[in-house]
C-alpha cells in the first residue's frame, strides 16, 4: 500500500501537552517502517486555498491565519471553539490537507489504496469552524478533489470513536458518508435519527453503546453495514476517517475492542467492498487514536488487513448486537427502493 507521511507534521503542537500529539504519527511512521510497510512512499503538499475551499469558504481561511498569526510562538485556541493551534498549525494543517489530497491522486491513479498519515486529523471540522483537535476537514477535501476532477461518487466510511461531524456537514454533491461512533459522546452528533437516505449523497449514522461494544460485534458491524451502503451508493472512490480510538485502553475512547483484530478486519473490508465498486481505490485518512503503540499496530494491522482480501481471505460475518441490528434494519427498510 502506497504511504503518506511528511515529518512537517510533528511541528503542530510540539512541546505542548496535548493528546493529539507530534508522537503519534511519528510512533506510526517508526513502526511501518520497522515492519517494512513504508517503502511505497509518496510525498505530501502543501493543499492551496483552491482545494481548501472545496469544503472551507475563504473567510474561514482568513481566520484560521489571523489566528495563527496573533499567537506567535505561543500556544492557544482557535477562535471558532475547542482546538488548540500554535504558531506552525495553519502550514501543517495546510500540510495535512495537502497528504490526503496526494494519497487520493495517488490511488487513482494507481487503482490502489493508499494511507495518509496525517495530523492534524479532520473530521470534526466543519467547513467555517474548526473543532476537537480538526482545523481543515481532511479526508472530505479528498472526496470533493476526487468529484471535482473526475465526476462520479464517494463514500467516506469512518470508525472513529466519535462522529465526523465536519465530515457529515460535507456530505453533498456526490459525496456520502457513513459513521460509527460512540453516542452520545463527544460532539453529541450523529444520533440514530440524523440520516439521508439518498444514494447521491448519504448519510448513515450508526450510533454505538459508548463503552464495551466489544471486538466481535464492531467486525460484524462494519461487515453488514459497509457492503449494504456501497451496494446503494456505488461509489468510484471510497475515502476513510481511519480513527483508532475504538481500542481498548484508549485514553481518549476505548469501545472494548482488540484494536489489531478490528483493524485487519476493516482493512479486509474495505478492500473487498473497494475491489466489487471503486476499482480498488481507498484513500485511509488518520484520524484518532491516543495510546501510540495501540495506534501504530493498528496501522499496520488495516495495511495488512486490506492487502490480505487480495487473496480472498474474507472473513464470516458475526452478530451484530439488538439494538444495532434493529437499527440496520430500519435503514434497510428506510432507503428508498
Amino acid at each position: 500500500m502506497i504511504v503518506v507521511y511528511d515529518e512537517a507534521y510533528t511541528r503542530h503542537l510540539a512541546g505542548v501537552g496535548h493528546p493529539e500529539s507530534p508522537d503519534r504519527v511519528a510512533g506510526v511512521a517508526a513502526h511501518l517502517a520497522r515492519e517494512g510497510l513504508f517503502e511505497n512512499r509518496v510525498a505530501a503538499r502543501v493543499a492551496g486555498d483552491e482545494e481548501l475551499e472545496l469544503v472551507h469558504p475563504q473567510a474561514y481561511l482568513e481566520r484560521v491565519k489571523r489566528d495563527v498569526d496573533a499567537l506567535g510562538r505561543h500556544a492557544g485556541y482557535l477562535s471558532t471553539g475547542d482546538t488548540v493551534i500554535d504558531g506552525s498549525s495553519l502550514e501543517v494543517a495546510r500540510r495535512a490537507a495537502g497528504g490526503a489530497l496526494a494519497a487520493m491522486e495517488a490511488a487513482v491513479d494507481g487503482d490502489c489504496a493508499a494511507f495518509a498519515v496525517v495530523r492534524p486529523p479532520g473530521h470534526h471540522a466543519e467547513p467555517a469552524r474548526g473543532m476537537g483537535f480538526c482545523i481543515f476537514a481532511n479526508a472530505a477535501l479528498a472526496a470533493h478533489a476526487f468529484v471535482h476532477a473526475h465526476g462520479g461518487r464517494v463514500l467516506i466510511a469512518d470508525f472513529d470513536y466519535h462522529h465526523g461531524n465536519g465530515t457529515q456537514r460535507a456530505a453533498r454533491d456526490g459525496v456520502s458518508f457513513l459513521s460509527t461512533h460512540a453516542y452520545p459522546a463527544y460532539p453529541g452528533s450523529g444520533g440514530p435519527g440524523d440520516q439521508v437516505l439518498r444514494d447521491d449523497a448519504a448519510v448513515v449514522n450508526f450510533p454505538l453503546p459508548p463503552h464495551d461494544y466489544g471486538t466481535e460485534a464492531f467486525i460484524a458491524t462494519w461487515r453488514r453495514l459497509l457492503p449494504e451502503v456501497a451496494r446503494r451508493v456505488r461509489p468510484d472512490l471510497i475515502v476513510v476517517s481511519a480513527g483508532y480510538d475504538f481500542a481498548a485502553g484508549d485514553p481518549v475512547g476505548d469501545l472494548g475492542v482488540d484494536a489489531e483484530a478490528a483493524s485487519a478486519a476493516l482493512g479486509a473490508t474495505l478492500a473487498e467492498v473497494a475491489a466489487e465498486y471503486s476499482r480498488d481505490r481507498v484513500v485511509y485518512c488518520l484520524e484518532g487514536g491516543y495510546d501510540v503503540p495501540t495506534l501504530a499496530r493498528s496501522v499496520a494491522a488495516t495495511i495488512r488487513g486490506h492487502e490480505s482480501a487480495r487473496s480472498g481471505s474474507g472473513a464470516e460475518i458475526g452478530a451484530v448486537p439488538g439494538p444495532q441490528r434493529l437499527l440496520f434494519e430500519q435503514l434497510e427498510a428506510s432507503w428508498p427502493r
